[in-house]
């Protein structure tokens, strides 16, 4: 992947026929983080991936593109009711959120993650909502730096700890 230029990628809503490329991208992106979690917080957690990513309606999947080849994803997910939180209760979220970012490894430093989040804001915009939210953790500080440089800020009320120590950090957009 070395060489490829960010005018060479194409972000575009997924169709049925990308995932499987999907689950392998976000697979490949997230299995870094399997050595910051017990084993088998890191499978229920790699479960939790699979699930989300073959039932992601009714999110607004994306992907990044590059030669033809699917580099990254992410998932924008509506305001509604979701059945269950990680910590087992129900929540109502006010606006859309940004899930599963995934580049895969080896086309990272190139700034596609950022161009998925940029794709993001601007759907947001288009659906003209006044916040986009997300969630992420402190194994995640390259995506946190992406996040922030984009203007997301800290949200700590919408935090959450799904297991021990781990603490999932709420960050958030004003789009007004």
């Amino acid at each position: 992947m070395q060489g490829n230029r960010l005018d060479e990628l194409n972000i575009r809503q997924a169709c049925s026929a990308d995932q499987k490329a999907i689950q392998e991208v976000t697979l490949a992106a997230y299995q870094e983080y399997a050595a910051y979690v017990p084993a088998q917080q890191w499978q229920e957690y790699r479960r939790n991936i699979l699930d989300t990513l073959k039932d992601a309606h009714p999110a607004m999947q994306l992907v990044a593109e590059m030669k033809g080849e699917i580099v990254g994803s992410v998932l924008i997910v509506p305001p509604g009711p979701i059945p269950e939180s990680p910590n087992g209760v129900p929540v109502r979220p006010e606006f859309p959120e940004v899930r599963l970012l995934a580049v895969t490894p080896a086309a990272r430093g190139q700034g596609i993650g950022k161009a998925i989040m940029q794709a993001c804001i601007t759907q947001a915009r288009r659906d003209q909502v006044s916040a986009l939210t997300l969630h992420t953790s402190d194994m995640m500080q390259t995506a946190m730096r992406i996040y922030e440089r984009l203007g997301f800020l800290r949200d700590p009320e919408m935090d959450f700890r799904p297991a021990g120590d781990i603490v999932i950090k709420g960050y958030r957009l004003e789009l007004e």
